[in-house]
């Protein structure tokens, strides 16, 4: 018998999920303390974190659950969600994800712990995954240059106009709208024009375009294709009246319908948007998936989002990396093409493998398939006597019965099948991959008609008119056409993923991005059919699992910040930004105070901050960083008085993007206030505040948050992420609303600000799973472990690297500054031969020359343990030893072990003229054979990327030696 009996109650519980998600153990946090120079985790953060922002009172959230328990609550609010059969349609479909994608793909976390691939090197697996992806979408709509992922449809129609604002001729000019276009993508459009003045006009163009309208000037024509109705018709007339009138003209296009229809391009579009969620994504309620755009060559280089293209590494080798990125936010700020940061990199890598998987004729079958169901379907509605609306059409069909419609979706929805109701007199019906012969019964039965499918089958004709078949060949690389077995698809996504760098692999230190644990048991519930088969236009009552977790999941966000109201539709940290400035600028409105449009942005800010702000209708004013990092409080005064009427807004990050606690932040939110301005505190910072403050008792009206950064929603390599956004009462009103699920916002809301009602709402549990883990007191926990990591790191650099930035007691937050200008100034050795030199030894390399050029900024979260930690310092530590050698004239500057990094496994043989040796080269300071990570590529050009811009699958050729 043991001398102490440990009570039943307490071996039920197992080991807490705390010590599963933070890293470093109590024996690790005592070593780095005292490292640091304090006692305890406690008297860290008090010494840390400024009195006046500290939270008074503990979170209010339930208590710590288990792994097991979590899962069993997520089993019994899944089975709260019914499942039918959905034919509702409206840009969502059934599809079936291939188990080869799904479990190497989506269920794997060598893709979906990976970050955005800004180290190209070490992202050659995601960025050739991408490149398939923009090969099929500028392949199947008939355009040179797509991008690697948009939001969603809408939002990406929404791009679409802007794009046209840019590009076109009739700058000022009106944005047509075909009425047959879904009513959420129209919504949203609207949402996005208002704020920047641009006048929305929906109007029939089934005969072209009305002559009152044809009589002003145009900017843009979107048209659905097919249409939301199910009609397809030639595009082409209304398209060339358009370009007669100095339009830009978008086609939002089913890329399943353009396997088998003449593609925008042909029909002659500039831009072509649309999604690719029914290539093998779940519905998920809504989201997450891909969107997709598509330009002509004219449009490339003002494309939004990321962009996948081709250049050539040191050994002249092809390679991939992001191309045009001087375009983008991060670095444009309000004079980007867009706001959009993280976009749907997972999701696109799905679409673009089912392409991959299926080849050019399973896709032709696939869509074949549906279009056949759709007019057995429709041959037995009209031998029954029920009128069908449109003679051509793809996979919808809307039905005419005069008074009856509701009686029919009813009747459909006790059979099983969900039906789309259009209005008293008509319904429509989507067929889609999953569409079988048992769905077709149940929706003739709901019409009150017989039908016999085998009969039908040899008479049903198709319906797509002759002169616009698609008679040009697509998806003609061989990546399309040599992995149709499993074992090679399987072995292909292996090849793939091990040509990158994920969180599977070791530590990504990326500041501001926080790459924390992704945990299994948090992910696991992603791919229930429950949360992944749901339409998001259900009734409410087939969707209770998923409206009571989104429910608790917004309240228990508004308590960890101090928000009274939280809406989770905007699927991105960018879309959240923008949902937050449009409730301030609704606020406004509502006041009689239009004229309140100035935005106080610091120069340090997030370059989103800066895109949004100018979405949202507002003039950036840039207010001034002080020499110690935080924000000049003299000219923010200056700045205020100035501007004192027009005040809308201050947005800052809190802890500042230097990585610091500014101690004035309740005294410059106080100033704002005075001035009649609103303060948006930026949440991308929030893992340092969890538990200890609440923007919203600080000072903050508004906040987005980033359930991919703070609440362990993985970052997929570039997307999925969720961007709520949380306000004070006041602003709560001018929430994101939706047209089509009254439940999803406020009547007085702004609009929706991403397709879906609950943006994407199939990742949601995971951030759910992981507070429910927690509890109040572990998310407190993980946080002050976020903040003694990064002081730890701090610490054990400064000897070798000036630490740039610390606030009070010569701390810093969740992230440390390091700063390389100095050395690059000796040796000439910069921060970009760091980051490669890091690879390595086997890292990812942090921020790069973010905020401040010249710069690193690490953040290792509170999932890395010590031993991880110690082996990031000490390769640091090597590198600055390296970096020494180059100063002191040992290795000559332009041929060193850091100028020549990332160094491949070819480093091995052949021949060798560096100064350096081969061992130096691949196996520094504590780089052990057996565990070496190797680099696929060596140093990327990126110029040449630039100036030779190839965006699709490079023929094989391309690649010989």
């Amino acid at each position: 018998m043991t001398a102490h009996r440990i009570p039943l109650s307490e071996l039920e519980q197992g080991i807490p999920f705390e010590q599963r998600h933070i890293g470093p153990d109590s024996e690790a946090r005592a070593k780095m303390l005292a490292q640091v120079g304090y006692g305890s985790l406690d008297e860290l953060t008090a010494a840390a974190v400024p009195d006046v922002i500290k939270n008074a009172e503990a979170l209010e959230l339930p208590g710590a659950r288990t792994e097991a328990e979590v899962l069993a609550e997520l089993r019994s609010l899944a089975d709260r969600n019914q499942v039918l059969d959905s034919m509702i349609g409206l840009g969502y479909y059934g599809t079936f994800t291939p188990p080869v994608i799904l479990r190497n793909v989506m269920e794997n976390p060598a893709w979906y712990t990976a970050y955005t691939p800004y180290q190209p090197e070490i992202s050659q697996g995601r960025l050739e995954a991408l490149l398939n992806f923009q090969t099929v979408v500028a392949e199947l709509t008939g355009l040179p240059t797509s991008g690697a992922s948009l939001l969603d449809e809408g939002t990406a129609a929404a791009e679409a106009m802007a794009l046209s604002r840019r590009m076109g001729k009739n700058k000022k000019g009106l944005f047509l709208i075909d009425a047959d276009t879904l009513p959420q993508t129209v919504a949203v459009i609207e949402t996005r024009a208002e704020p920047t003045g641009v006048e929305v006009v929906v109007a029939d163009l089934g005969e072209g375009i009305p002559a009152e309208i044809a009589g002003r000037e145009i900017n843009g024509v979107l048209i659905q294709y097919p249409g939301a109705s199910g009609a397809v018709r030639d595009l082409k007339p209304v398209i060339e009246q358009a370009h007669e009138l100095g339009a830009v003209v978008t086609v939002a296009a089913d890329l399943l319908a353009l396997t088998l229809l003449a593609s925008p391009g042909e029909l002659g579009a500039d831009i072509a948007i649309g999604t690719t969620q029914r290539f093998g994504v779940p519905m998920g309620f809504g989201g997450p998936h891909a969107g997709y755009m598509a330009v002509r060559e004219k449009f490339a280089r003002s494309l939004p989002g990321r962009l996948v293209g081709v250049s050539v590494d040191a050994d002249g080798h092809k390679a991939y990396r992001l191309a045009l990125q001087t375009r983008e936010q991060h670095i444009r700020r309000e004079k980007a093409t867009s706001n959009i940061c993280t976009a749907q990199v997972l999701l696109a890598v799905m679409a673009g493998m089912y392409a991959v998987y299926h080849g050019p004729e399973g896709l032709r079958t696939i869509a074949r398939r549906t279009h056949r169901y759709a007019t057995i379907l429709a041959a037995g509605l009209t031998a029954g006597g029920v009128e069908v609306v449109h003679g051509a059409y793809f996979d919808t069909l809307t039905a005419r019965v005069p008074g009856r419609a509701a009686e029919v979706v009813a009747g459909a929805r006790n059979g099983g099948v969900n039906l789309h109701l259009v209005d008293a007199d008509h319904v429509s019906i989507a067929c889609d991959e999953t569409t079988a012969r048992k769905q077709v019964g149940a929706v003739w039965t709901a019409f009150g008609v017989d039908g016999d499918i085998e009969a039908l089958d040899v008479v049903a004709e198709d319906t797509l008119p002759a002169a616009l078949l698609r008679t040009d060949d697509y998806l003609t690389h061989p990546v399309f056409h040599q992995y149709r077995s499993e074992t090679a698809m399987l072995r292909y996504l292996r090849k793939l993923s091990d040509r990158d760098y994920a969180l599977d692999r070791g530590m990504i230190p990326l500041g501001s991005c926080t790459m924390k644990l992704n945990a299994t048991t948090e992910m696991e519930p992603v791919t229930w059919p429950e949360f992944g088969q749901l339409h998001p236009f259900v009734p409410a009552e087939q969707a209770q699992g998923y409206l009571t977790l989104i429910q608790e999941l917004e309240e228990r966000l508004a308590e960890v910040t101090g928000y009274d109201k939280v809406s989770l539709q905007p699927n991105a940290g960018s879309q959240g930004e923008l949902a937050g400035l449009l409730a301030v600028r609704g606020y406004h409105r509502a006041n009689g105070d239009d004229q309140r449009t100035v935005c106080l942005i610091p120069s340090s800010a997030h370059g989103t901050n800066a895109a949004s702000a100018v979405m949202a209708g507002m003039k950036v004013v840039v207010v001034k960083t002080a020499e110690d990092g935080e924000i000049d409080v003299e000219d923010l005064r200056a700045k205020i008085e100035q501007h004192r009427d027009e005040l809308a807004v201050l947005m800052i990050t809190y802890p500042s993007t230097h990585g610091v606690f500014e101690e004035h932040v309740a005294d410059i939110c106080a100033q704002v206030h005075e001035a009649g301005g609103q303060v948006y505190v930026d949440g991308a910072n929030l893992n340092a505040l969890v538990g200890l403050a609440k923007p919203g008792h600080f000072g903050g009206d508004v906040s987005h948050l980033n359930l991919h950064k703070t609440f362990c929603i993985p970052h997929g390599g570039g997307g999925p992420g969720v961007g709520p956004v949380g306000v004070r009462a006041h602003l709560a009103p001018y929430l994101p609303n939706h047209p089509l699920q009254p439940a999803a916002g406020p009547e007085t809301g702004v609009g929706p600000i991403s397709a879906a009602p609950w943006g994407s709402a199939g990742i949601l549990p995971i951030s759910w799973a992981y507070v429910r883990l927690m509890g109040g007191e572990g998310l407190k926990r993980a946080t002050q472990v976020a903040v003694l990591s990064a002081n730890y790191i701090a610490k054990r650099l400064e000897p070798h690297f000036p630490v740039l930035y610390t606030g009070p007691g010569g701390l810093v937050a969740h992230e440390c500054i390091i700063d390389l200008r100095p050395l690059t100034k000796a040796t000439g050795v910069s921060v970009d031969d760091i980051a490669k030199r890091l690879i390595d030894y086997g890292f990812h390399a942090p921020t790069m020359s973010f905020p401040v050029a010249g710069t690193l900024m690490i953040e290792p979260t509170e999932s890395e343990d010590l031993i991880e930690l110690d082996r990031f310092c000490d390769a640091m530590i090597a590198i600055r030893a390296e970096i020494d050698k180059v100063g002191s004239g040992v290795w000559a500057a332009e041929d060193n072990p850091l100028r020549n990094a990332p160094h491949t496994a070819a480093a091995l043989g052949g021949e060798w003229e560096h100064a350096y040796t081969r061992e130096e080269a691949v196996f520094p300071a504590g780089v052990s054979a057996a565990d070496k990570y190797w680099p696929p590529v060596r140093r990327i050009d990126q110029a040449y990327g630039d100036r030779n811009l190839v965006c699709s699958c490079p023929p094989l050729d391309a690649y010989e030696e």
